[in-house]
């Protein structure tokens, strides 16, 4: 049997991995996985670690799930994949049926994608193009500060990531920024709507779409605001003729406490992204959750040229629709919402104690999201690094945002596992605040 070692050769000839500086690896041993069962990942040498992240967030029921699995089983058999234009299948109706039922009211269409990155880029096209069809010309889009939608051209360009910024500038279309929400309180909420709101009121007829994260900001630190934010962004949206896109890739699925962020609010976007724990983890598949008032208004005869025009080779695939299915049997059969409840309940009444901490400079939560914030380090010390090196060896899996150590578990952890990976958590911080501060 091969040993982390080998494995990790080979990889290193063959392989340039995601957001990773790969001289890193010189020192920084890679983790080669061998199999993964419920919240533990495990090696090739019998090595175990409770995947405190859901694999970057997409993994909500646990490593090789036997109800997603036997779902998966039963239509590679039955049929891997047909294109999806002039032609459908089951799993994928089955699917989008499902969506519009769980989704906001008045999303009553689906467009099928294979990322969530595409997914974004498919909004921001769809939306530039329905104002078009309107004889409008709106070229900007609109996003918040401190943002993050993705790394295709399009996406990185309604994101705030500084670095991809300066680096891609050249290539991004056009954007306008306004200012996320400072925290979680109603009084940051209504002063970020007031700038909103000049905005708009401003320059409303050239943006096409506000396009947000609702609620929680994910790779931009987990920076997390209240729904009312939501709310009034509805309401300024729809006044000044402007689409709100909903970016609910990550915040989707129970994650924020309800089975969208959007839900927080009662409100329903013009357009819903989805995307990572549609399928729970198994395989590619991301959607674009759109009204009948944007769909029609591509419904037209051949020569008129209104039609829609994006398309992937794997949309609508029939092994991800499936495992997706699966997902939301799961959601339903097991009232999943309800249990998340009392699991985030138990992680907040755990994490009390990094407060404590003089290194901690706030602890925040929305729903099945945890995030300590650090203070006192440069980006270069490159503390999250450090805390994730401590963290494995201790056998719990983390990969810290910068300075923000977050924790995002598959739905199905215990109660014994979540205090393990906060205990693991607190001793990394403690020690480093014992040492360093």
């Amino acid at each position: 049997m091969k040993k982390n070692s080998e494995i990790m050769q080979e990889d290193l000839a063959v392989i340039w991995h995601p957001c990773t500086q790969m001289k890193d690896h010189e020192s920084l041993p890679l983790i080669p996985i061998k199999s993964g069962k419920g919240v533990y990942l495990y090696d090739f040498e019998g090595n175990s670690y409770i995947d405190a992240i859901s694999s970057w967030w997409v993994n909500l029921f646990g490593h090789a799930n036997p109800q997603i699995s036997a779902r998966l089983k039963e239509q590679i058999d039955t049929l891997e994949h047909v294109l999806l234009a002039g032609f459908t299948h089951e799993p994928a109706v089955k699917l989008a049926q499902g969506l519009v039922e769980i989704t906001p009211k008045g999303l009553e269409k689906v467009f099928y994608v294979d990322n969530g990155s595409s997914a974004i880029e498919a909004s921001l096209k769809m939306s530039y193009h329905y104002h078009r069809n309107k004889g409008k010309r709106k070229s900007l889009f609109l996003s918040l500060s401190n943002s993050y939608h993705g790394e295709t051209i399009g996406a990185l360009s309604v994101g705030d990531v500084a670095l991809y910024k300066e680096t891609y500038e050249p290539l991004l279309i056009a954007n306008l920024q306004v200012p996320v929400p400072k925290d979680q309180s109603e009084a940051s909420a209504k002063e970020a709507i007031e700038a909103l709101a000049t905005l708009l009121e401003e320059r409303s007829s050239e943006i096409s779409a506000f396009i947000v994260e609702p609620l929680i900001q994910g790779a931009g630190g987990m920076h997390m605001y209240h729904p009312l934010y939501l709310k009034e962004a509805r309401r300024l949206t729809k006044r000044y003729d402007v689409h709100l896109i909903a970016d609910e890739i990550m915040t989707g699925f129970g994650r924020t406490g309800e089975m969208f962020g959007c839900d927080h609010a009662s409100i329903t976007p013009d357009f819903m992204t989805l995307s990572k724990g549609l399928t729970g983890g198994y395989l590619p598949l991301s959607v674009v959750m759109t009204t009948n008032e944007v769909y029609e208004a591509f419904y037209c005869d051949y020569n008129e040229y209104k039609a829609f025009l994006h398309s992937h080779s794997y949309t609508g695939n029939p092994l991800a629709c499936s495992t997706a299915l699966a997902v939301l049997e799961i959601f339903k059969e097991e009232r999943v919402i309800e249990k998340n409840r009392k699991t985030s309940a138990y992680i907040w009444e755990c994490a009390n104690r990094f407060e404590r901490l003089e290194v901690v400079k706030e602890v925040r939560q929305q729903g099945m999201v945890l995030a300590i914030e650090l203070q006192g380090y440069t980006p270069q010390e490159r503390i999250g690094l450090r805390i994730y090196t401590e963290a494995l060896k201790r056998g719990v899996l983390l990969r810290p945002l910068g300075s923000v150590i977050y924790f995002m578990p598959p739905y199905t952890i215990t109660s014994e596992e979540i205090e393990k990976v906060l205990d693991v958590a607190y001793e990394s911080i403690s020690g480093l605040t014992a040492k360093e501060v």
